[in-house]
């Protein structure tokens, strides 16, 4: 130990205290006092960075003393605190431009972070939900930060084209400190494992606060002061010791005399040695010489300053002013020494001078684990490749040499480092390296950004559903490696959008969707978005919802037709046939497809396809006699859409309508002439079968009973009189807009004015179907009016224009249905003979 203190103090000695008897004595009535660890510097790591460290911030925050009496009483408190994260990364995300990737990074790391610190106050009520919530938030914060660390500062995305510069820049140096910069500039793979090193010293040193404060030792800057006292009182009093001690307190002793400590001094040791390590883990090997000169062990805080390289800056200056040397010149014989203690000393003892010589299987020793373990990996491969390069260079020293073969010659790999990971003999690290975060910082370590998203996959097929958290996070790394342009598996990226989309529809997340969706290719990005509407069923959510895909530039009018297009073709009923059975009631399906017509209302732009597709609704109605829904399709559409397609298409300096929307108002017109006919033949039905009822003629009685009867008759009369007027006035309407539809104007109902529009089979077909089920539906209403009415006159001369070569209605009929039409005609024949009218209904000639 002396041969390493010897060796460690370099240009520089740490003082040793001066012990007073007093002090030793007071020591022995063990009084304890705290170690402060808050009022000194940091070290990040054991070589110097190639990069300006990470920042330093905490997962722990102050308690939160005003903490709301209402997320207290949620079943899970953790997940409801931390479900502001999803629109807080959102607006994180859109409010950074693709310049800014970084500062979104940190966004994201603080996002986290505040809810990792709001958490804790929460583990008060020992929820294992909200334990998990926390630990998942905790993993992402330190995952962003790994994320920010290797992609900012090193050559995966900024440096590639100076590192090919530099590679063969190798400037000859009689400076251990010169080499190794000069080997960080080269080197993208010691500066990504260096850059890890520091990752993960950094994350353990957020968690340093939580038993830092509580470090207490019992005397200011005496060692061994048990030992001491127990040696002085031995000499004092001349009584020999019933247990040996050592007799010398010199820093070998108890090795070279094989006796021990007293008790209490032993404890304080293995106290202090295990808290040494854990500064030493954090990269804090400045505070931890602190905590050695505090304690009384100045000697212990010297052997840990002997890993620093050598420079002589006045070898180079050329200035005659002498300028101070840094490091240890003996720097190769102390690591040698170091390494030997890693084989004979207490376990953490060990694994300190073994994190300092690169000796890994002491450090492993005391790894609990994954990060501990990855941290070991890496700070001994920083340490290979230093060496090597130190001896290549011809700068190492000849001790070097002696160490073992298999630290000299290792060749050590990022992937082989994860391999031996897999191979660890500690349950719980095997459990952790299988860990989703883990395995995201294993592949981000690794740049395999294909082996990343493979896992994705994987994921996302699992039976088990992903926890929320982890697949925003995945979505926003996805989204972050996109705006670094990474090549990517982009069936994967996109599997993991669309997973991330449907988990904010699940959760009602609203507002969140079109952005996201957004970022989807621009077909599938339309289908994912009318799949979300179709699901929006609150009629004040919805020019919200469209609102917010015209900000994240969705194609509306696409979506708002396959919405449409959508719930309309959803029921694959085919047109019937109007003579058979029908349930024409509005069903709760049919009432979706009503309502869904409103999503092409809210901007008048989408006017023409408004018609279109409520045409197309009502077109389904119409040929299952569903009347009451189609014209609850029918008042959907404003009054004026005719009109504002006209003033569209005129805005643009077009006079005259394209074809498919010249057909289209067409259409709509000829679907409100045939609902208005259905409507007369409705208003006439109601009336004809609602007629006065003659009063039963009283029986010969008294005379105010026959007056009384008289005046019922006169009622009857009266109320008969009006009733035949309005069947009257009912008739001559339905007749008239009956014929408005069997005669309709150029070229007949349900046949398109212009054929240069774009091919529509179906549109065809179901508008040829229509003719055959509807026109002869109305031919025979109308002929039943015509005869309850006694105008078989006029009955007979619908033969004439259904036989008319002029409208070719007698094309729209089936045999049967002309079969059973001319037979009606027959009875209004056989009525007008009965008349003493010839079969036409004119007068018979003598």
């Amino acid at each position: 130990m002396f041969l390493l203190i010897l060796l460690s103090r370099g240009q520089s000695e740490l003082p040793s205290p001066v012990v007073r008897d007093d002090e030793v004595t007071i020591a022995a009535r063990r009084r304890r006092k705290k170690v402060n660890l808050d009022d000194s510097d940091w070290t990040n790591s054991m070589y110097t960075s190639p990069v300006s460290g990470l920042e330093n911030t905490s997962f722990f925050t102050e308690d939160i003393t005003n903490l709301s009496s209402a997320l207290l009483k949620e079943d899970d408190p953790g997940e409801a605190a931390a479900a502001s994260l999803f629109p807080e990364f959102l607006t994180s995300f859109l409010k950074h431009s693709s310049s800014a990737v970084f500062e979104l990074l940190e966004d994201y790391q603080t996002l986290c972070q505040d809810k990792v610190g709001f958490s804790v106050v929460l583990r008060a009520g020992q929820n294992s939900k909200t334990a998990g919530v926390r630990w998942l938030l905790q993993q992402e914060s330190c995952s962003w930060r790994l994320i920010t660390s290797l992609y900012r500062y090193l050559d995966r995305v900024q440096l590639a084209m100076e590192d090919d510069i530099m590679t063969d820049m190798v400037v000859p140096s009689e400076s251990e400190k010169v080499v190794v910069e000069q080997l960080f500039q080269r080197d993208a793979v010691i500066r990504q494992s260096q850059l890890v090193v520091d990752w993960l010293e950094c994350i353990a040193k957020d968690q340093i606060g939580d038993f830092s404060d509580n470090i207490e030792y019992y005397a200011k800057n005496v060692c061994w002061e048990n030992t001491l006292h127990a040696l002085k009182m031995r000499r004092k009093s001349g009584a020999a010791f019933t247990v040996p001690l050592v007799t010398e307190l010199d820093p070998d002793a108890p090795l070279r005399q094989q006796r021990p400590l007293a008790d209490l001094d032993r404890e304080d040791d293995a106290r202090l040695l295990k808290n040494l390590f854990t500064l030493i883990r954090a990269g804090m090997t400045e505070e931890a010489q602190r905590l050695c000169k505090r304690c009384g062990q100045a000697w212990r805080a010297a052997t840990l300053e002997g890993w620093k390289l050598y420079h002589d800056p006045n070898m180079t200056s050329g200035s005659l002013e002498l300028q101070p040397v840094e490091g240890n010149p003996q720097r190769g014989i102390w690591k040698a020494c170091c390494w030997r203690m890693a084989e004979e000393l207490n376990r953490y003892e060990r694994a300190i001078y073994a994190s300092l010589s690169g000796n890994l299987k002491p450090i492993l020793a005391v790894c609990e684990s994954w990060e501990d373990c990855v941290w070991a990996y890496f700070r001994v491969m920083v340490d290979s490749l230093v060496e090597k390069d130190l001896m290549s260079s011809g700068m190492a020293h000849q001790e070097v040499e002696t160490l073992p073969r298999e630290y000299l010659e290792a060749n050590w790999t990022m992937e082989k480092v994860f391999e031996e990971l897999q191979a660890s003999e500690s349950k719980r690290v095997l459990e952790e390296t299988r860990e989703h975060y883990h395995i995201i910082q294993k592949f981000v370590i690794l740049g395999d950004l294909d082996g990343l998203l493979e896992e994705f996959s994987d994921w996302l097929t699992a039976s088990k559903p992903l926890p929320s958290h982890l697949l925003r996070f995945m979505t926003h790394l996805v989204l972050f490696f996109r705006s670094l342009g990474l090549a990517l598996k982009e069936e994967v990226c996109v599997d993991v959008l669309k997973a991330y989309v449907s988990l904010l529809i699940r959760d009602q997340q609203t507002d969140l969707v079109a952005s996201y969706v957004g970022q989807l290719p621009a077909e599938l990005a339309t289908a994912q978005y009318a799949a979300f509407l179709e699901t929006v069923t609150q009629a004040e959510l919805r020019p919200r919802c469209l609102q917010l895909a015209s900000e994240a530039g969705l194609d509306v009018a696409a979506i708002t037709k396959l919405v449409v297009e959508t719930v309309r073709e959803r029921d694959d009923t085919e047109f019937t046939h109007h003579n058979q059975t029908l349930e024409t009631a509005t069903t709760k399906e049919d009432q979706r497809k009503i309502d869904v017509i409103d999503w092409l209302l809210f901007d008048p732009a989408h006017r023409a396809e408004a018609l279109k597709q409520s045409n197309a609704i009502m077109r389904k109605f119409l040929a299952l006699q569903k009347h009451d829904a189609a014209k609850a399709v029918f008042s959907k559409v404003p009054e004026d859409s005719m009109k504002e397609i006209c003033c569209q298409w005129a805005g643009i300096g077009q006079t005259t309508l394209p074809a498919e929307d010249e057909n289209a108002i067409r259409e709509h017109l000829c679907i409100r002439a045939y609902l208005e006919a259905h409507e007369a033949f409705t208003d006439w039905f109601s009336h004809s079968s609602s007629a006065p009822q003659k009063p039963a003629p009283a029986p010969e009685a008294k005379f105010t009973e026959r007056v009384a009867n008289e005046m019922r008759e006169k009622e009857y009369q009266t109320s008969l009189s009006a009733w035949s007027c309005r069947l009257d006035v009912l008739t001559e309407d339905v007749k008239e807009r009956i014929y408005n539809v069997l005669l309709f104007v150029d070229g007949g109902w349900m046949v398109d004015n212009r054929q240069d529009s774009e091919p529509d089979s179906e549109r065809s077909h179901q508008m040829a179907a229509l003719r055959s089920l509807c026109l002869p539906r109305l031919s025979f209403l109308l002929l039943s009016v015509l005869q309850n009415s006694s105008r078989h006159q006029e009955a007979l001369r619908l033969a004439d224009i259904i036989s008319s070569d002029q409208h070719r209605l007698y094309q729209v009929f089936s045999k049967e249905e002309l079969r059973r039409f001319l037979q009606k005609l027959r009875e209004s024949s056989l009525s007008l003979l009965d008349r003493g009218l010839d079969p036409l209904g004119y007068e018979l000639q003598p």
